[in-house]
């Protein structure tokens, strides 16, 4: 085993053992299906809701008998996301772990600690026989990353502890305590689809190599979005030729920054040297003006073959919608300092028969903000003739610097790591922010270990971080129980 010889020997352990079942956002069963035989298997009990959120009961000691339980609590779902060169398959193959000095990463893919680490924790205080026997209860959910779907769903009968310790925080030594909410739109743009005729000429461009990220808690750090780089290859094309989009992608994940973009555009043969010329002009100054942030970024183009397109009016439209729908920070928090208030990230597009498909996710730790943004968006695909859908998104959740579970948790850190915790609230969504609204009464934190590049090729998590992580998780629920 890669882990072989880490500690805490069986959080590494389990880690390694989910990270050969698949477990992409929406087809968990695998995973689900492993936590039920571990339960079984071990004698624990347990149950499912509808939605396939899991929990689990140790036996309570006999001295803790009648205490209030801590709810532990990770989603066991992650985001798959891979190199362009990578033949992985998430349906099937294993994420393969490897060593990379002081991190463990995988091959060419995303790697799942984001929240596979929180759910191998679990799994660990589950099966050690020496952790002392207080009422936890181990909340393991589905669906997190397409939109806090289990939580949202989560049967209300499921739990009764009222203090919760989420594992999805991404820095060791910080404390979560507050989180944004969010609200997905889907813009339909109508597209006139021609059958081509004359002497037209099909150019394939490419968008590659950007680094992408997580389009809540990386979003302020400026990476480029695929899409928006590709809208302004167009665009630029488009002042000068004609052109009709064939085709158009980039994009698939919602709470990813979209890391690759392709357009097939159609031009007459005569102006194809001219689009060529054009084309390397212009990618040639956007490498050099993003160079340092986005080190890998390339742009292709190619000659193919294709036999529809949509009409130039129509292309033109789509181009421009893509130049005006925003992207990145929108605004920053007026109440914590260098916290991102509200954000839009335009995350995927997709060629459908007749209309192309643009999904873009907003952000925001202010309600109205978030509702700002929303309609920001209706008004676009209003003035562009698209059709427009929203959901009603999820509540955020309001940091609470009085919270006595932050209390022990702070005490533990100070001892753990020699050094006060970070207190913070994050721009992204956590599942505090649900089950706190669902469950009145709950006083909630969330931690974790060190995880870099989460929902991307590059993610990895620090090894000497987890052990970190492990002792302030137990030494908190020594203390939170030490006071009964």
């Amino acid at each position: 085993m890669i882990t072989e010889g880490l500690e805490p020997g069986r959080l590494w352990y389990y880690f390694e053992e989910i990270s050969g079942i698949p477990r992409a956002s929406g087809d968990e069963r695998g995973i689900l299906d492993y936590l039920l035989r571990f339960a079984r298997e071990g004698g624990i009990e347990h149950r499912e809701d509808g939605a396939g959120n899991i929990v689990m009961h140790r036996p309570v000691g006999e001295k803790y008998a009648g205490l209030p339980a801590v709810v532990i609590q990770s989603h066991v779902d992650m985001v798959c996301e891979k190199n362009a060169s990578s033949t992985h398959d998430f349906d099937s193959d294993p994420i393969i772990l490897k060593r990379d000095g002081d991190w463990i990463r995988a091959d060419g893919t995303s790697l799942g600690a984001d929240n596979g680490i929180g759910v191998a924790a679990m799994l660990a205080m589950l099966a050690d026989p020496g952790l002392e026997s207080w009422p936890m209860e181990f909340l393991f959910t589905v669906e997190e990353e397409i939109g806090l779907n289990g939580a949202m769903k989560l049967d209300t009968n499921m739990i009764s502890g009222r203090m919760l310790i989420n594992l999805d925080t991404e820095e060791v030594g910080t404390l979560c305590i507050g989180c944004a909410g969010g609200r997905d739109s889907d813009l339909f743009f109508p597209m006139n689809v021609e059958t081509v005729k004359g002497d037209l000429s099909f150019l394939h461009m490419g968008v590659t190599g950007l680094r992408g990220g997580h389009s809540g808690a990386e979003i302020h750090l400026g990476g480029a979005n695929a899409i928006k780089l590709l809208a302004r290859v167009l665009n630029f094309v488009k002042r000068s030729v004609p052109i009709r989009i064939a085709s158009i992608r980039g994009g698939d994940k919602d709470n990813a920054i979209p890391r690759e973009a392709t357009a097939v555009i159609a031009v007459k043969e005569e102006e194809r040297v001219r689009v060529e010329r054009l084309f390397a002009d212009f990618t040639a100054d956007l490498i050099d003006v993003i160079r340092d942030g986005e080190p890998e970024l390339q742009f292709h183009l190619e000659v193919q073959r294709e036999g529809e397109a949509f009409d130039p009016l129509s292309s033109a439209g789509l181009v421009d919608t893509l130049m005006v729908i925003p992207h990145g920070v929108l605004a920053m928090s007026r109440v914590m300092e260098d916290l991102v208030e509200t954000s839009s990230n335009l995350s995927s597009i997709q060629t459908g028969p007749k209309e192309v498909r643009i999904h873009a996710s907003h952000r925001s730790s202010v309600e109205n903000a978030l509702s700002w943004v929303a309609e920001l968006h209706r008004s676009i695909a209003e003035l562009s003739g698209a059709r427009i859908e929203q959901d009603q998104g999820y509540p955020g959740w309001n940091p609470d610097p009085s919270s006595k579970l932050l209390a022990y948790a702070r005490e533990v850190v100070q001892r753990v790591l020699g050094q006060p915790p970070a207190v913070r609230a994050i721009h992204a969504g956590l599942e505090c922010g649900v089950i706190k609204d669902r469950f009145q009464g709950m006083d909630a934190i969330s931690l974790g270990p060190t995880i870099r590049g989460a929902h991307s090729p590059d993610e990895r998590v620090h090894i000497d971080s987890v052990s970190s992580f492990w002792k302030i998780l137990i030494e908190t629920l020594r203390l939170i129980y030490g006071e009964y």
